[in-house]
């Protein structure tokens, strides 16, 4: 995602709130707000905030289960599916 379309001043912020929401809202794109020529703060559609927030909650539990592979907990999935069979079996 390239952030250099969607770079404002703060000063467009104030002045076009509704419009900045509806376009963002539209394009599900970001927008860099910045102050004094310099970034401040990103502006973004809630549902795509937290599609981010799941993205990144996926990828803590991902990198927690290379850790415990890293580790040595882990089994192999041939017991795993034994001792599946072995609780179906009882």
């Amino acid at each position: 995602m390239k952030f250099s379309t969607q770079v404002k001043p703060i000063s467009y912020l104030k002045n076009h709130a509704a419009e900045i929401v509806k376009d963002i809202q539209e394009s599900r794109e970001p927008m860099l707000i910045t102050q004094n020529g310099e970034a401040k703060l990103m502006v973004m559609d809630v549902r795509a905030y937290e599609e981010q927030e799941e993205t990144l909650a996926m990828l803590k539990i991902l990198a927690m289960g290379n850790r415990e592979i890293e580790q040595g907990r882990f089994r192999n999935a041939m017991e795993v599916f034994a001792g599946l069979d072995k609780e179906d079996a009882q």
